[in-house]
C-alpha cells in the first residue's frame, strides 16, 4: 500500500509540491519565529552574562510590582558605606546604569525604533563591562564615551560632539571613546554613553544615590555567604544577588519582555496553518471524488475499507513530512528576514547567529505532519465509502451521509471546548463573541440534521458567482463560462475561496478596529483637553518621560498662561494583588485644561484632593466595590502605605486617569516619582498659538531636546500614524496567508482542468482558441477570489462590530468603517485570483486536442 502511494505522489508531483508548500509557509513562519526568539534571547544572555562576570554581588533598586518605572533609587552612599563595611567584601563600588537620551548635535535621536538610551558612569576594572575599541574613558565632566554599535550608524567619531539629556537639561560633550558593552556590538538599537560618575548621576537626577552597587568578595568567601551578609542589613527596597542570579534575572525578565514578539509572530503563523489547512481539504476532497474508480478498483481486488483510509491517510502523511521539511529550511532562510522586516519599521533588534533548538525542530515538523494528517482525515473516511461497483461505471458520487443527533452532539461539544479554551485565554469579551459563534454553529448543525442527508443546497455561493459575474460577462462567452463553472460546484468553489476568506476577514477585522481606535482617539481628544499645547517625549516608547524641571522652565515662556504636569505611577490595593495605576495631577491647572466626565463629583472635587484625596475610575471602583466616602490603603512604589479617601469617581473614555488619582505631591512624596508623562500647557489671553509654539519648541530644542510640543491636531495625528505603521506591520504578515491562498486556488484550478479534460478538449474542437480558454480560466480564478474577498469582508466587519459592541462595550469605542481600504482589499483579492490563475489557464490552453478528446 505504502509503495501505491509513494507512486502516486510521483506522478502527481506539481499537485504534491503546490499542496506542500501550502503548509510549508506557514511552518517556516513559525520555525523563523522561534528561531529568531531564540536568537534574540540568547544574544542578550551572553551580553548579560559577560556583564555580570566578576561580579559577585549584584545590589540593585527592587522593582515595584514588576513596574517598568522605578521610583527614586533607594540605593544611597550610606548604603554603599554599609556593603563597605560588611565582613567578607573585597571591593564595593556604585554606579548609574539609567534610561536618558542621547542625540546629536542637531537633535537627531541616537537611539532607534523606540529602543531606549542608557546613561551610564565607569567603575572599577573589575566590575566594567564596557571595553574600549577606542580612545579612553571620560576623564572629566566635559567627555563621554559611546557604544561601538551607536558610532558606526551615526557616522560618530572621536572628537566629536553628542547632546545627553536626562532628569537634567540637555548638555553637549566631546566623545572621548568608542566602546563595546559586555563584548557585544548592538544591543538591538539602543544606544549608551558613559560619563563619569558624578556626572551620570546629575544626568539622571540622582545625586548622592546609585542605580547598582557591584560586590567583589574575599577570598574563601562564597556569593552567597556574602549576598546573605548583605541582605541582613538592607532594606526590603533593595534586592540583592549573586552575579549568577543576577545575570538570570536578567535574562529571564528580558525574555519575558520579549514573549510578546514570540506570540505575535505565531498568531500569523497559526492563521497561515489554517489556511493551509483549509487547502489540504479541499485538494484532498477533490482527489477523492477523482479517484473513485481507484479506489473502486482496490476495493474489487479485495482491498478493505481501512486499507482505502490508510492509502490516504499515508498520502497526508508524506505531504505532511514533506511541507514540515520544507518549512523548517524555509523557517531557517526567514528569521534573517524577519529581523530585516522589524528593522525596516524601526525596531531594531540584536541577534549573534543563528540558533535553532530542538524544541523548533520538533515543534515544526509535528505541526506540519499533524495539521495535513488531520486536514485529509475527513475526505478519508470519505474515501472508505466509495464501493466496489464505482470501478465498473464512471460517475459514480458518494452519497451525503445524514448527520445524527450523536453528530451535533459530539461537534457542538467539540466546538464548545475549544471555543471554552479560546475564551479562557483571550478573555471576557471575547468569551462572547465565541459564544455567538458557537449558537451560529449549532443552528447549522441541527438544520443540516433536520434535512436528513439530502445533498447540500448553496444558495450563497451561486448568488455571490453571478453578482460578481457581471463584471466579466461583457466579455462575451467566456465570462459567461467561467460563471457557471463556479457554480457548477459551489461546494468546492466555498472551500477554495474560504482559504483567501480567513486572511482576508482577519485584513478587515483589523482595519475597521483600527479606523475605529484612530477615531476613539480623536473624539476623546477633542472632547476631553481643553489646553493649547501638549509636551511629551518624542520618543516612541510610551513609557518615556519628561523631566520635572521642564514644568517651572515651560512657565517662564512668553504667552504661558499654565503648565500642568501629569505623572503616571503604580500601586497595589491592600488585599488585592494586581497593579493600580495611578495619575497624579497638578488639581488647580489640571481643572481648566481637561474636561473630567464626572459620575460623582466636579471640578471642585479635584481642587480638594490635597494630601490624602482620590478620584476613581468608575471601572475601578466597582471592581472593588469602592464607593465616595470610603477610605482605601495603597502600598506605593517606595514601601509606603497611604490611605486616601475617595471623594469622586469618574468615567475618562481618553485613559489619563488611571484606576486613582491623586495630587502630585503626593506622588512625589509617597511614590518616589521624580518624573512627568505629559506638560499640558495653556496660553494667555490674546496670545495665538502661532507665537507661543515657536517659543516653546526654542525651548525645548535647547535645554529639553527629548521632548516635543503638540497642538492636539497634530497629537492626533501622531496617534494615528503609530496606528498606520503597526497596521503596515500587521499588514505584511498577513500577507504570508493571502499567498498561501493562492496555492489554495491554483491548486483547485489545475485538478478542475484534470477533471474537465475532455470538456476542454470538446470546446477546443467546436472552434474555441486557446486564448478564450485562458480567459475563461482566468475569469474563473477572478470569481472565486472575490467570493473569498466579499466574504472576508463581510465577515470581519461582523466580527469587528461584535467586538465592538460585545467585548469593547462601555468603553467609549467609536465605530468607524474605512471604505477606502475595503474597497481596495476587495481589488487585492481580484488582483490575486488573476495572478493565481497564470499557470492553470497556460496548462489548460496548451491540452493536446486529440488526448484531451480521448481521455476518460
Amino acid at each position: 500500500m505504502l509503495a501505491l502511494v509513494v507512486r502516486g505522489f510521483v506522478q502527481r508531483k506539481l499537485r504534491v509540491l503546490l499542496t506542500a508548500i501550502a503548509i510549508a509557509l506557514g511552518v517556516a513562519l513559525m520555525a523563523g519565529t522561534y528561531i529568531l526568539t531564540d536568537t534574540i534571547n540568547q544574544t542578550f544572555a551572553g551580553i548579560f552574562q559577560t556583564a555580570n562576570r566578576g561580579h559577585d554581588v549584584v545590589i540593585t533598586p527592587n522593582k515595584p510590582f514588576g513596574s517598568k518605572r522605578v521610583p527614586i533609587s533607594p540605593i544611597t552612599e550610606q548604603s554603599l558605606a554599609q556593603v563597605r563595611g560588611t565582613a567578607g567584601v573585597a571591593e564595593a563600588s556604585g554606579s548609574i546604569f539609567s534610561v536618558g537620551t542621547l542625540l546629536s548635535v542637531g537633535g537627531k535621536r541616537l537611539s532607534t525604533g523606540g529602543a531606549p538610551a542608557f546613561v551610564a558612569s565607569e567603575v572599577p576594572k573589575r566590575f566594567e563591562s564596557f571595553t574600549a575599541v577606542h580612545g579612553r574613558f571620560p576623564l572629566d565632566a566635559e567627555e563621554v564615551a559611546i557604544d561601538e554599535a551607536t558610532a558606526e550608524r551615526e557616522n560618530l567619531r572621536i572628537g566629536g560632539q553628542i547632546l545627553v539629556a536626562g532628569s537634567a537639561p540637555a548638555k553637549r560633550y566631546t566623545i572621548v571613546g568608542i566602546m563595546k558593552f559586555a563584548g557585544g556590538q548592538s544591543f538591538g538599537g539602543a544606544a549608551a554613553a558613559l560619563l563619569t560618575l558624578a556626572e551620570a548621576q546629575r544626568i539622571a537626577g540622582e545625586q548622592g544615590r546609585y542605580d547598582q552597587i557591584d560586590v567583589a568578595a574575599r577570598p574563601g568567601v562564597t556569593p552567597s555567604e556574602l549576598r546573605d551578609r548583605i541582605r541582613a542589613i538592607l532594606p526590603s527596597t533593595i534586592e540583592v544577588r549573586t552575579g549568577a542570579a543576577q545575570a538570570a534575572t536578567e535574562t529571564s525578565e528580558l525574555e519575558s519582555n520579549l514573549s510578546f514578539l514570540r506570540t505575535f509572530l505565531l498568531v500569523f503563523a497559526y492563521v497561515s496553518l489554517v489556511v493551509g489547512a483549509f487547502i489540504i481539504f479541499n485538494t484532498f476532497s477533490i482527489t477523492v471524488a477523482q479517484r473513485t474508480r481507484e479506489f473502486g478498483l482496490l476495493r474489487t481486488l479485495g482491498g478493505s475499507r481501512g486499507q482505502v483510509m490508510r492509502s490516504v491517510v499515508y498520502e497526508g502523511l508524506l505531504l505532511g513530512v514533506l511541507g514540515a521539511v520544507l518549512g523548517l529550511l524555509g523557517g531557517i532562510a526567514l528569521a534573517p528576514a524577519l529581523d530585516q522586516l522589524f528593522k525596516a519599521f524601526g525596531a531594531d533588534l540584536p541577534d549573534s547567529g543563528t540558533v535553532i533548538e530542538t524544541r523548533t525542530i520538533v515543534v515544526s515538523l509535528l505541526v506540519g505532519v499533524g495539521v495535513t494528517v488531520l486536514a485529509g482525515l475527513v475526505p478519508a473516511i470519505r474515501s472508505t465509502r466509495v464501493p466496489p461497483l464505482a470501478a465498473m461505471r464512471e460517475g459514480v458520487e458518494l452519497e451525503p451521509r445524514a448527520l445524527t443527533g450523536i453528530g451535533v452532539l459530539v461537534r457542538g461539544l467539540l466546538a464548545a471546548v475549544v471555543l471554552a479554551v479560546l475564551g479562557l485565554v483571550l478573555g471576557a469579551g471575547v468569551a462572547s463573541i465565541l459564544f455567538v459563534i458557537l449558537a451560529v454553529y449549532v443552528t447549522v448543525l441541527l438544520v443540516r440534521m433536520q434535512r436528513a442527508g439530502a445533498p447540500a443546497r448553496h444558495r450563497v455561493v451561486p448568488a455571490l458567482a453571478r453578482a460578481i459575474g457581471v463584471l466579466v460577462r461583457w466579455r462575451g462567452i467566456t465570462g459567461r463560462l467561467a460563471t457557471e463553472n463556479s457554480i457548477r460546484q459551489p461546494g468546492r468553489t466555498l472551500t477554495t475561496a474560504a482559504a483567501l476568506t480567513v486572511g482576508l476577514a482577519l485584513v478587515t477585522l483589523v482595519a475597521v478596529l483600527a479606523a475605529g481606535t484612530k477615531a476613539t482617539i480623536d473624539q476623546a481628544v477633542s472632547r476631553s483637553f481643553a489646553g493649547d499645547l501638549i509636551v511629551e517625549n518624542s520618543s516612541a516608547n510610551n513609557e518615556a518621560a519628561i523631566p520635572a524641571i521642564l514644568a517651572p522652565a515651560l512657565r517662564r515662556v512668553p504667552g504661558v498662561a499654565s503648565v500642568t504636569p501629569i505623572a503616571f505611577t503604580v500601586g497595589q490595593l491592600h488585599g488585592s494583588s494586581g497593579n493600580t495605576s495611578v495619575t497624579a495631577i497638578e488639581p488647580s491647572t489640571f481643572v481648566h485644561v481637561y474636561r473630567v466626565e464626572w459620575n460623582q463629583g466636579s471640578n471642585a472635587t479635584l481642587l480638594a484632593l490635597g494630601s490624602s484625596g482620590a478620584v476613581l475610575t468608575k471601572s475601578y471602583a466597582s471592581a472593588h466595590h469602592l464607593k465616595v466616602g470610603q477610605t482605601l490603603s495603597l502600598l506605593t512604589a517606595s514601601d509606603r502605605h497611604v490611605s486616601l479617601k475617595v471623594l469622586g469617581i469618574a468615567s475618562d473614555n481618553a485613559r489619563l486617569l488611571g484606576d486613582v488619582t491623586i495630587g502630585l505631591p503626593l506622588a512625589r512624596s509617597a511614590f518616589g516619582q521624580r518624573e512627568d508623562a505629559l506638560d499640558f500647557v495653556s496660553y494667555a489671553s490674546g496670545v495665538s498659538g502661532a507665537q507661543v509654539q515657536p517659543a516653546v519648541d526654542r525651548l525645548l530644542a535647547a535645554y529639553f531636546p527629548q521632548a516635543r510640543s503638540r497642538t492636539a491636531a497634530q497629537f492626533k495625528q501622531d496617534q494615528a500614524n503609530q496606528i498606520n505603521t503597526l497596521l503596515a506591520l500587521i499588514y505584511v504578515l498577513l500577507a504570508l496567508s493571502v499567498i498561501v491562498s493562492l496555492f489554495g486556488i491554483v491548486n483547485t484550478l489545475i485538478l478542475s482542468i484534470y477533471e474537465r479534460t475532455r470538456e476542454l478538449g470538446m470546446m477546443r474542437a467546436i472552434g474555441t482558441s486557446r486564448r478564450q480558454v485562458r480567459q475563461m480560466i482566468r475569469y474563473e480564478s477572478v470569481i472565486t477570489a472575490l467570493i473569498g474577498g466579499v466574504l472576508g469582508l463581510a465577515i470581519g466587519v461582523i466580527g469587528a462590530i461584535l467586538v465592538t459592541n460585545l467585548a469593547l462595550s462601555g468603553s467609549g469605542f467609536v465605530q468607524s468603517y474605512p471604505i477606502g481600504t475595503l474597497l481596495v482589499l476587495l481589488v487585492v483579492a481580484a488582483l490575486a485570483g488573476l495572478l493565481a490563475a497564470q499557470l492553470p489557464a497556460r496548462r489548460a490552453a496548451r491540452l493536446d486536442l486529440l488526448r484531451a478528446l480521448a481521455a476518460d
